[in-house]
C-alpha cells in the first residue's frame, strides 16, 4: 500500500499540474487567426498562455539535474583504492568519448555544408536548416557528456554507499542516472521552445514552414546518436567480449577482476555504451516525437480548414510541447523523489521501487493531459479534446506494456530465461539455438502492442473523421510513451551505474556485504536496462510513423519553394516587384506548376500545383519541348465542384487541336491523399516496391556491419589479453621464481600492477585504447550509410521509393531491433540465472556454455539491436531534410534513367 507521503505527493503535483492547465488554457486563449484562404499562420496568431509551461519546466529539469549531480559529489568516495580505479575508468571514458567528438565533428562540418549549399545555392531548404541541424547534434552530445562525466563519478560513490546500506547505494546511483534523465529532457525542451518562439517573434514565416524548419533539427540529433550507439557498443562490445572469452573461458577468471587487463576498457564500455550511447539515442527519440507531432498538428488544423486555420494550429502544435513540460515535473516530484528501499530488500521489492516512481509519475501526466487538451482544444471545431488526451494515454500504456513483456522474456525470475539455461547443460550450440529461438517469439508481443496502440491513438485522436488527425494521434502517442522520460532514462543510466560500482567493488576486495548490496544493485540494473531498450525501440516505431507522415509536409514545402525558384527564373521582378508576375501559371515540367498567386514579394506570395488528370501530362510535356518555358502556362483556372480538394480545372489544346482537361491542386493545400495519387504511392508502383526493399537491405546490412565491426574489434582485443597473460606468466618465472605450470595458473596472478621489462601488468590503459581505435574506425561506415541511402533511394526512386524505404526500414527495422535486444539480454540474464547456483553454478560446464551465449547476446543487445532504432529515425530525419532535393531532381533523373 502506498504510504501517506506517496499520496500527498501525487495529489500535490496533480493539483499543480491541473491548475495550470485549467487556467492556463482557455481562461487566457488570445485572439487572432486568419482565413481559410489564407497561409496557416502569420504573425497574428498568438502563442497560448499554456504553451510557457514547456520552457519553464525544461529549466526546471536543468535546476534539479545540478541539484541531483551536487548530492552525488556530496557523497563519499570511498577509500583511496576505490578512487584510483574509479579515476581508471573515467580517463578511459572521457579519453575515448573526446576522440569521438573529433571523428564526428569532421562529419557535421561536411553535411553543415551540403545543407548550406543546397540552402542558399540549390534553393531547396530553408536558409536555417543547416543551424538547426548544428544545434540538434551539440545538444545530443553535451547531454551524453554530461550524463556519462556524472556515471563515472557516481560509480566508486555508489560502492561506498553502499557500504553503509542498500538504500544508500541505491540513492546515490539512481540520483546520478536523474542527472543524464534530467538533462536529456530539459534541454530537448529548452531547444525546441525556443526555436520555435524565434522563428514565430523574429521571422514571419508562416507555422507549417516553422514546424518543418524545426525538424530538421533532428537530423543533426540523429546523426550525433547513431555515432554515439554504434561507437559506443563497438567499444563497449569489444572489451566485454575479450574479457568473458579470454578471462572467463580461458584463465577461468571471474568477471570485474583486476587480474583482466580488459576489465577497466569492460567498465568504460558500459559508460561511453549505455550512458552516452543511450542518452543520446533518447534524447533524439523525445525531440523527433515531439517536433514531428507539432508538425502533424499543423497540418491536421489545415485539413480541418476551420475559419481560423492558425488558431486551431496553434493550439494543436502547443499540446506535446506542453505535455513535455509537465512530464518532467512528474518525473521529478511524482517519480524520481520516491525511489528509495530498505537494506536488506529483495529483487521484488528493488523493483517495486522502481515501478512505484513509474506508476506515479504516468498517473500524474494521464490526469494532467486531460486538463490540458480541454484547456488547448477544447473550443476547436472538429476536435474531441478527450480522444485527444486518451491517444496519449494509449501511449503511456503501451511504454509500460512493452517494458513488462521485455522484462518477461529477458529476466531470470521468468520462463524463458531459464529454458535457455537449462540448454547449457547440452552445451553452447543448444544456447545459442534456444537464445535465437526466444529472441525471435518475443517480437510478438512488442509488435502486437504497436499494432494495437496505432490503431486505438489513430482512432481516438478523431482518424475516422480526419485522417491527418489520426496522424496526429499517433504522434501524441509517441509523445505520450516518451512523456516519462525523465524518469525513464534516469532507471536506465542507473544500470551500468550499479555495473560499475559491483566492479569496483570486486576490484577493491571489498567486504562480502558490500558485493551482496551491489550485486542486488547491478541486477536490478540489468532488469531496467533491458527494459529500457525495449521502451526505446517501441518509442523508436511510433516516432519514425509519425515523421513518416510529417516527410509529406516537408515534400509539401519542397514543392513551394521549388515554384518559387522556377517562377523566379521565368520573371526576374518576381521577387523584387511586388505585382509582377501575379497571376501567371507556368508548367514546370514532370506534372507540376509554379505561380505567384498574389502580389508580394516574400514565399508566402507563391505555391505550386500538382497535376491531378495525368493523361495530360504528356500533352504538357510535348508542348514544353516545343513551345519553350516561357510559353505554357495554364490560364482560366476555376473552383472545380470538389471545392472541398482545393481542385482546380481549365483545358488546353494539344498540337492537334484536341482539347485536355487539366486539374490541378495547390501544394500548400493538398490532402495528404492527393499528396499519394500524385506520386504514385501504392504497392503496384515498382518504385514503392524497390524503396521498400532497400529498406529491409539497409537494416540488415547495417546489423552486419555493426556485428563484424564488434567481431574485429573484440579478436584485437582477445590477442591483447592472450598476450598479456603470457606476460603475468613470465614475470612470475623471471621474478618469483615460479614453475611454468604455477605460473599459468590465474590464482598466483598478482591482484594489483606491477612492472616486468617496463611494461605494466595487466596493462589496462593498452586495452582501453584497443577499444577506442576499434570504435573509432568501425562506427564511420555504418553511420555514414543510414545517411546516404535515403538520399540516393530519393533521388532515382523519387518520394515514392522514399515512402517505401521508410516503410521497409520501419516494420524490419523494428522487429529485428527486438529480436536481437531481447534474444541478447535472455542470454546474459541466462548466464547470471547459472552463476547463482542453478546447473552447477559458476565454473561448471553449463556456466562455460551461457558465457559464449552470452558473448554472442553482447553485440545483439548493447550494439545492433540499440542502433537499430536510431537507424529508422536518423533514416526518416534525412528523408525530411533532403526532401527538397529530391523533389526538385528526381524526376529528371528518374528520366534519364528511363524509370519515370
Amino acid at each position: 500500500m502506498f504510504k501517506f507521503s506517496f499520496c500527498r505527493t501525487l495529489l500535490r503535483v496533480a493539483c499543480t499540474v491541473g491548475f495550470l492547465a485549467l487556467f492556463g488554457g482557455t481562461a487566457f486563449a488570445q485572439d487572432g487567426g486568419e482565413t481559410a484562404t489564407q497561409v496557416v499562420g502569420s504573425g497574428s496568431v498568438k502563442i497560448p498562455l499554456l504553451w510557457y509551461i514547456a520552457p519553464a519546466c525544461g529549466f526546471v529539469a536543468l535546476f534539479m539535474a545540478r541539484k541531483y549531480y551536487g548530492e552525488v559529489l556530496d557523497s563519499d568516495e570511498g577509500d583511496d583504492k576505490m578512487i584510483l580505479i574509479a579515476s581508471y575508468v573515467r580517463e578511459g571514458a572521457m579519453a575515448y568519448l573526446f576522440r569521438q567528438y573529433k571523428v564526428v565533428a569532421v562529419v557535421f562540418i561536411v553535411l553543415m555544408a551540403i545543407l548550406a549549399w543546397m540552402a542558399y545555392g540549390l534553393h531547396v531548404q530553408h536558409g536555417l536548416v543547416p543551424f538547426a541541424f548544428l544545434t540538434g547534434g551539440f545538444f545530443s552530445g553535451l547531454c551524453g557528456y554530461i550524463g556519462m562525466r556524472t556515471a563515472t563519478m557516481a560509480a566508486h560513490r555508489t560502492t561506498a554507499g553502499a557500504r553503509k546500506s542498500l538504500n544508500e547505494g541505491l540513492r546515490v546511483a539512481f540520483r546520478a542516472g536523474a542527472v543524464m534523465g534530467m538533462v536529456v529532457v530539459g534541454f530537448a525542451v529548452i531547444d525546441i521552445t525556443f526555436w520555435f518562439a524565434a522563428l514565430k517573434w523574429l521571422t514571419d514565416m508562416p507555422l507549417h514552414e516553422i514546424t518543418v524548419v524545426m525538424l530538421t533539427f533532428g537530423m543533426g540529433a540523429s546523426t550525433q546518436a547513431l555515432f554515439a550507439r554504434v561507437g559506443g557498443g563497438i567499444y563497449t562490445k569489444a572489451a566485454d567480449v575479450g574479457a568473458d572469452l579470454v578471462g572467463k573461458v580461458e584463465a577461468g577468471i571471474p568477471e570485474d577482476d583486476p587480474r583482466n587487463p580488459a576489465s577497466i576498457a569492460d567498465n568504460v564500455g558500459d559508460n561511453v555504451g549505455d550512458v552516452a550511447g543511450m542518452g543520446a539515442d533518447l534524447y533524439e527519440s523525445y525531440a523527433g516525437s515531439i517536433l514531428a507531432t507539432a508538425a502533424l498538428g499543423v497540418a491536421a488544423a489545415h485539413a480541418l480548414g476551420n475559419a481560423d486555420i492558425a488558431y486551431d494550429a496553434i493550439r494543436l502544435l502547443s499540446v506535446p510541447m506542453v505535455i513535455a513540460g509537465v512530464g518532467i515535473l512528474a518525473s521529478v516530484w511524482a517519480g524520481i523523489n520516491l525511489v528509495k528501499t530498505e537494506d536488506g530488500a529483495s529483487m521484488a521489492q528493488l523493483m517495486g521501487a522502481m515501478n512505484k516512481g513509474l506508476i506515479a509519475s504516468s498517473f500524474v501526466i494521464l490526469l494532467a493531459t486531460y486538463g490540458i487538451c480541454w484547456a488547448l482544444l477544447g473550443d476547436v471545431t472538429g476536435i474531441s479534446w478527450a480522444g485527444v488526451a486518451s491517444a496519449v494515454v494509449v501511449g503511456l500504456v503501451s511504454g509500460w506494456a512493452i517494458g513488462q513483456f521485455t522484462e518477461r522474456y529477458t529476466s531470470y525470475d521468468f520462463e524463458p530465461t531459464k529454458r535457455i539455461a537449462a540448454q547449457g547443460e547440452t552445451g553452447p550450440a543448444t544456447v545459442i539455438i534456444a537464445g535465437i529461438a526466444e529472441g525471435m517469439k518475443s517480437t510478438w508481443a512488442s509488435l502486437f502492442i504497436i499494432i494495437v496502440a496505432i490503431m486505438l491513438s489513430f482512432s481516438f485522436a478523431g482518424g475516422g473523421n480526419e485522417f491527418m488527425l489520426g496522424l496526429y494521434g499517433v504522434g501524441l502517442a509517441a509523445v505520450g510513451m516518451l512523456a516519462t522520460l525523465g524518469f525513464t532514462l534516469a532507471t536506465d543510466a542507473y544500470g551500468p551505474i550499479a555495473d560499475n560500482a559491483g566492479g569496483n567493488a570486486v576490484m577493491t576486495d571489498q567486504e562480502d556485504i558490500v558485493r551482496e548490496r551491489t550485486d542486488a544493485l547491478d541486477s536490478l540494473g540489468n532488469t531496467t536496462a533491458a527494459t529500457g531498450k525495449g521502451f526505446a525501440i517501441g518509442s523508436a516505431a511510433l516516432t519514425a510513423l509519425a515523421l513518416m507522415a510529417a516527410y509529406v509536409e516537408e515534400v509539401r514545402i519542397g514543392q513551394v519553394r521549388e515554384a518559387v525558384s522556377y517562377v523566379q527564373t521565368m520573371d526576374d521582378q518576381a521577387d523584387q516587384q511586388a505585382d509582377a508576375a501575379v497571376g501567371d501559371v507556368y508548367y514546370m515540367g514532370h506534372g507540376k506548376f509554379a505561380s505567384k498567386f498574389q502580389a508580394g514579394v516574400k514565399e508566402n506570395c507563391f505555391d505550386g500545383y500538382m497535376l491531378l488528370s495525368g493523361r495530360a501530362q504528356d500533352m504538357l510535356d510535348k508542348k514544353l519541348e516545343t513551345d519553350g518555358k516561357a510559353n505554357v502556362k495554364l490560364t482560366g483556372l476555376s473552383v472545380a465542384n470538389r471545392e472541398t480538394d482545393h481542385v482546380r480545372i481549365t483545358s488546353m489544346s494539344d498540337a492537334d487541336g484536341k482539347a485536355h482537361e487539366i486539374q490541378v491542386v495547390s501544394s500548400r493545400k493538398a490532402s495528404l491523399q492527393q499528396f499519394m495519387d500524385y506520386y504514385n504511392v501504392t504497392l503496384m508502383n515498382p518504385k514503392v516496391l524497390c524503396g521498400m526493399f532497400a529498406g529491409v537491405l539497409l537494416a540488415f546490412l547495417f546489423c552486419a556491419l555493426t556485428m563484424q565491426a564488434v567481431g574485429r574489434a573484440a579478436y584485437a582485443m582477445m590477442l591483447e589479453c592472450r598476450n598479456q597473460f603470457k606476460n603475468v606468466a613470465a614475470y612470475l618465472v623471471a621474478e618469483k621464481g615460479m614453475s611454468e605450470a604455477d605460473a599459468k595458473n590465474s590464482e598466483n596472478w598478482p591482484r594489483v600492477q606491477v612492472e616486468h621489462n617496463g611494461q605494466k601488468i595487466p596493462d589496462y590503459a593498452r586495452c582501453v585504447d584497443i577499444s577506442t581505435l576499434g570504435a573509432q574506425k568501425e562506427m564511420i561506415f555504418p553511420s555514414l550509410l543510414a545517411i546516404i541511402v535515403p538520399v540516393i533511394v530519393g533521388l532515382v526512386f523519387g518520394v515514392a521509393g522514399v515512402m517505401g524505404l521508410l516503410a521497409g526500414g520501419l516494420t524490419s527495422g523494428f522487429a529485428v531491433a527486438i529480436f536481437m535486444a531481447n534474444a541478447g539480454g535472455a542470454w546474459d540474464n541466462a548466464k547470471k540465472y547459472v552463476e547463482k547456483g542453478n546447473f552447477g553454478g559458476k565454473g561448471s560446464e553449463a556456466h562455460k556454455a551461457t558465457i559464449v551465449g552470452d558473448t554472442v547476446g553482447d553485440p545483439f543487445k548493447d550494439t545492433s539491436g540499440p542502433s537499430l532504432n536510431i537507424l529508422i529515425k536518423l533514416m526518416s530525419m534525412v528523408s525530411v531534410v533532403f526532401a527538397g532535393l529530391v523533389v526538385k531532381f528526381a524526376p529528371a533523373i528518374s528520366d534519364m534513367l528511363g524509370i519515370g
